[in-house]
């Protein structure tokens, strides 16, 4: 039984013509900022987002985490949107490697001006950890992929600057945003001072991301990137697929979104509750019993990763087809048919 694997949209495999453009990579020294393809997508990167320049890195936590040492320093406040990427899942890198710590925004991940301005302390006080970043997320991970509404985010961070904080913006799947509503990537970006994405989620690349902002704070987080161990030689091979993945595969986003439709609508005539309803390529739904749920889906090759106790997320992707869905859904029902006891009670 071939699995259907709807944990992550990290776990895609790079398609041919990604492997072909991996091959004939020209290649440098990037470290020496000699590598012909990691430049190239620099400053792809960079102008696709609005910025004057950007940096390649390894992952999306490490490009968060230099953004993190450029605004801030050490017993800094970083405020966050509730279940923030970079405090939920970059294994407490803020405080082990920035020495800050993050307040959250209680607000379901998504918040607005009134919020940042509560969350604020002044450093008028030798007994006040100074409050110097704001951090947003979108599209937001653990919310079920939504879309931080423009106009709210950009009231949100208006208000950080009134108050002298810096902000970036944990863009990992900003190119869901964009396909989801049509606002270019860099309308999204552009009321934040550095901005990261990742090009191994939904576009499909196997590693690697970018952080973007000005000149010089880009120059300094080179410094940063070789700090964290991120200083890669011929990186052009892997910069290859993130060039055709940032060329070929954001239009095709709107697959996974249709797919994640899809998913969700098959889930709920099985009388499995989904929340929220998906803008984006997640799937949030409720069970009764989460172990049960996950051995049994397992065992008929669905895959799929609980977030929290009887809830699930199922992302849609590249290797993802409507076929797959259909199959998933399939399976998801003799599953339930077999313990009806998995469907949460009314």
């Amino acid at each position: 039984m071939r699995a259907i694997d709807l944990r992550s949209d990290t776990v895609t495999r790079p398609t041919p013509a990604m492997r072909a453009a991996m091959a004939e990579a020209e290649l440098g020294d990037d470290v020496f900022g000699e590598d012909p393809t990691v430049n190239a997508l620099e400053a792809e990167v960079a102008a696709r987002l609005g910025k004057e320049a950007a940096v390649f890195v390894p992952s999306g936590t490490m490009a968060n985490q230099i953004a993190i040492r450029l605004h801030t320093r050490h017993g800094d406040v970083v405020l966050a949107g509730q279940w923030a990427h970079v405090l939920r899942y970059e294994g407490g890198a803020a405080a082990a490697l920035a020495g800050v710590q993050i307040a959250t925004l209680a607000s379901g991940g998504l918040f607005d001006a009134a919020d940042v301005r509560a969350a604020i302390v002044p450093a008028t006080n030798v007994h006040w950890a100074p409050t110097t970043l704001l951090t947003a997320e979108n599209t937001h991970n653990t919310s079920g992929g939504r879309v931080f509404p423009l106009e709210r985010l950009e009231a949100a961070t208006g208000a950080a600057r009134a108050a002298g904080l810096a902000t970036h913006l944990d863009g990992a799947r900003l190119f869901n945003a964009e396909v989801a509503t049509r606002v270019p990537a860099a309308r999204w970006a552009a009321s934040f001072d550095t901005v990261a994405t990742c090009f191994s989620k939904g576009l499909g690349a196997p590693v690697g991301s970018a952080l973007c902002g000005s000149r010089d704070a880009i120059e300094r987080a080179r410094r940063l990137r070789k700090q964290l161990g991120g200083g890669m030689r011929q990186a052009g091979v892997v910069a290859a697929a993130a060039r055709h993945a940032l060329a070929h595969h954001v239009a095709r986003l709107a697959d996974d979104h249709a797919n994640a439709l899809r998913l969700a609508e098959g889930l709920q005539k099985l009388g499995v509750p989904v929340d929220p309803w998906p803008e984006t390529n997640m799937v949030m739904f409720r069970v009764a019993d989460t172990m049960g749920f996950l051995r049994a889906a397992n065992e008929r090759g669905v895959l799929v990763l609980p977030v929290d106790p009887g809830r699930f997320r199922a992302v849609t992707h590249l290797d993802v087809s409507a076929e797959d869905v259909d199959e998933a859904l399939v399976r998801i029902g003799a599953l339930l048919d077999a313990d009806p006891g998995l469907r949460p009670r009314a």
